[in-house]
């Protein structure tokens, strides 16, 4: 004979049939205990999420700051003209840069041999103007022959 285990089957739902055992108060605590659940580790989690929530939140706030809106470019731009090798020792590097009117700015000048060495380097300040855009033709002394020049970086200092 084959026994039917499903729902609704007479082994199921006898009327006789115990409901499963609850368990007491004291084995509920040493089970709590066993695995963790405590109040005081409750706390203790919900006290960590907090503060790491807290710490991302200040994390933020100083990228933001940082970052921010109080940080211009002042219409800072630069555009490589050209380059003109004069000899082993000297490149001279055509750029122009545009920045806003009044205010003044540095560039670092680059000269690069051809396995993309830098042979030479030369700062520059770019006095304060009433033009925007300017031509600026820098002499880079180098130690080896260089075969492109050209400007590597330009901030407001």
């Amino acid at each position: 004979m084959h026994q039917d285990n499903h729902p609704g089957s007479p082994e199921l739902s006898e009327p006789h049939a115990r409901p499963a055992p609850q368990p007491s108060a004291s084995t509920t605590a040493t089970l709590d205990d066993r695995y963790g659940r405590t109040p005081g580790r409750l706390r203790r989690g919900r006290f960590i999420g907090i503060v790491g929530a807290v710490a991302v939140a200040v994390v933020f706030a100083v990228w933001v700051i940082w970052a921010g809106p109080g940080q211009t470019s002042h219409g800072l731009d630069t555009d490589d003209v050209g380059y003109q090798v004069v000899d082993a020792h000297r490149t001279v590097v055509h750029t122009q840069i545009s920045v806003d009117p009044g205010t003044v700015a540095k560039c670092a000048v680059q000269v690069l041999d051809k396995s993309y060495t830098i042979v030479g380097w030369k700062e520059i300040q770019v006095p304060a103007s009433e033009q925007r855009t300017r031509s600026i033709t820098t002499a880079v002394n180098t130690v080896s022959r260089g075969v492109t020049g050209l400007i590597h970086d330009c901030w407001v200092p």
